[in-house]
Formats: structure tokens, C-alpha cells, sequence
């Protein structure tokens, strides 16, 4: 089942890096495809179950689902995604 979930702040090869290891680390995901342009993360995985933790873990690294998140939680979600951009480079 593929899962689309257009997100923030996705800017280079480091990001998707990042993005792609942690839900490749996550049971039941068989592949993540990751398109920079239009900031979409799309995961083959067994079933839609799991959305929520998607969209948890994509929170946690810095790339809020869009139209998600707000205000001064965008901020600090825009600064996570820069450190995990440069974590993904380094990897």
C-alpha cells in the first residue's frame, strides 16, 4: 500500500537520507520514495495502519506534515530538519 505524505522543509539528498533510514527502520515499511520538488514522502508499506507513526517520526526529524504545524512550532521544526539535513549529508 503506498502512503503519500506531503510535508515541510525537505531541501536535498541529506534530508531524504535521513527521512528514508529512520521509516525504512520502522516495521512493516518495504520502501520510501521521497520527492524533493514537491516535498512528498510516499511509503510502500503492508498497510495504512501505521500513518500516525509516519507522521510522527517525519515530526520528530523536522518535516511536519504540511499545514500541520504552526506558528512558532514551524520554526523549530524548519531548525530540526536543517540538523537532520546535515546528519543525512554526513551518513
Amino acid at each position: 500500500m503506498k502512503i503519500n505524505i506531503t510535508v515541510e522543509n525537505i531541501r536535498c539528498g541529506g534530508c531524504t537520507n535521513t527521512i528514508t533510514k529512520k521509516l525504512m527502520a520502522i516495521e512493516g515499511v518495504k520502501a520510501v520514495d521521497i520527492s524533493v520538488d514537491d516535498q512528498v514522502v510516499t511509503i510502500d508499506a503492508d498497510s495504512d495502519s501505521n500513518r500516525a507513526l509516519y507522521i510522527s517520526t517525519l515530526l520528530a526529524l523536522g518535516y511536519p506534515e504540511r499545514g500541520s504545524v504552526e506558528g512558532m512550532a514551524a520554526l523549530k521544526g524548519k531548525a530540526k530538519s536543517l540538523v537532520s539535513c546535515a546528519i543525512g549529508k554526513v551518513l
